[in-house]
């Protein structure tokens, strides 16, 4: 059973920085594609940014510049650190990685149970 474990949600003032983590357990045999999206309330889940296993990053507009996502493959985590926050960043993160584990040998995308970021002004 693979799982998405995320942490390093919480309260913070604008202008403020929070760090999240991602970690993915389990049987795994590979990850692809790994990354972060949110959704406020009465809004749609949003990409906000992704890296693939090599390295290869993009972001949505809004966050350029402020956010970075990175990740270590020997830990199969993936880090999104968030710089310079505003009120407008206020939503549940999700973490969200394409993962193949036995006995398929093909990438099925999982999701964690969300962390919240709240940004006051």
């Amino acid at each position: 059973q693979v799982q998405l474990a995320e942490s390093g949600g919480g309260l913070v003032q604008a202008g403020g920085s929070l760090r999240l983590s991602c970690a993915a357990s389990g049987n795994i045999v590979s990850i692809d594609l790994m990354g972060w999206y949110r959704q406020a309330p009465g809004k749609q889940r949003e990409l906000v940014a992704r890296i693939t296993s090599g390295g290869t990053t993009n972001y949505a507009d809004s966050v350029k510049g402020r956010f970075t996502i990175s990740r270590d493959n020997a830990k199969n985590t993936v880090y999104l650190q968030m710089n310079s926050l505003k009120p407008e960043d206020t939503a549940a993160y999700y973490c969200n990685a394409d993962i193949a584990s036995p006995p398929r040998v093909v990438f099925v995308p999982y999701w964690g149970q969300g962390t919240q970021v709240t940004v006051s002004s």
